[in-house]
């Protein structure tokens, strides 16, 4: 059996929206993008943050993305050099490797390799994904999908990053109405820079 697992950088209001750069996601206006990354340009003077997410990649064995994401991820992932120094060429091989499975309503084919697309049942289709022998299945960026995993109580774990800001804005990890979902914590860190890293995992 595989496990779902999704891990998210995250203010303390919870908001989990354009936290890489600028111009990530501006959607419903968002104008904050880039916190975490200057947040951590400032604070993170050990660079603490980078072997943590490194060993987490290590285990990641399949990525499921939105849209969105895969173009992202495609346009620079996905054509980066594999033989770049440092995470660039660490993650650029990990994430040419391994399967990446693609939640879409309107993309009908993917051109970065080991791509597929989930099928118009999203939670049946990782339902199915889940139940597979196999190791962690990365969920990286949309609420909507996380949402929808949830309430298919198909999450099997939360690493959350928590910065020490408060946004007042943005989308949020676990907005009203999310489905009423236990877990235990499994490990906490609290880093120099103020950032404290949370695994939970569910009971």
């Amino acid at each position: 059996m595989s496990r779902i697992v999704v891990q998210e950088f995250i203010t303390l209001d919870g908001v989990v929206q354009g936290g890489g750069g600028p111009d990530e996601d501006r959607e419903d206006g968002f104008d904050r993008g880039g916190w975490a990354m200057d947040y951590d340009q400032e604070y993170d003077k050990l660079d603490e943050g980078t072997p943590i997410i490194m060993e987490w990649e290590s285990r990641s064995e399949a990525l499921l993305l939105v849209r969105k994401t895969y173009d992202i991820w495609s346009r620079a992932w996905g054509v980066w050099d594999e033989n770049a120094d440092g995470l660039q060429g660490e993650f650029t091989r990990r994430y040419n490797r391994v399967p990446k499975y693609v939640a879409s309503r309107t993309l009908t084919e993917l051109g970065w390799k080991n791509s597929h697309l989930l099928g118009p049942d999203v939670p049946a289709a990782v339902a199915q994904l889940r139940a597979e022998p196999g190791g962690e299945i990365r969920v990286w960026g949309s609420t909507v999908l996380i949402r929808a995993l949830a309430e298919h109580d198909l999450i099997d774990e939360y690493r959350l990053v928590v910065y020490p800001i408060v946004l007042g804005a943005g989308k949020k990890l676990f907005s009203d109405g999310f489905p009423v979902s236990t877990f235990t914590l499994a490990d906490t860190r609290a880093l120099a820079s103020g950032v404290v890293v949370n695994t939970y995992r569910r009971r």
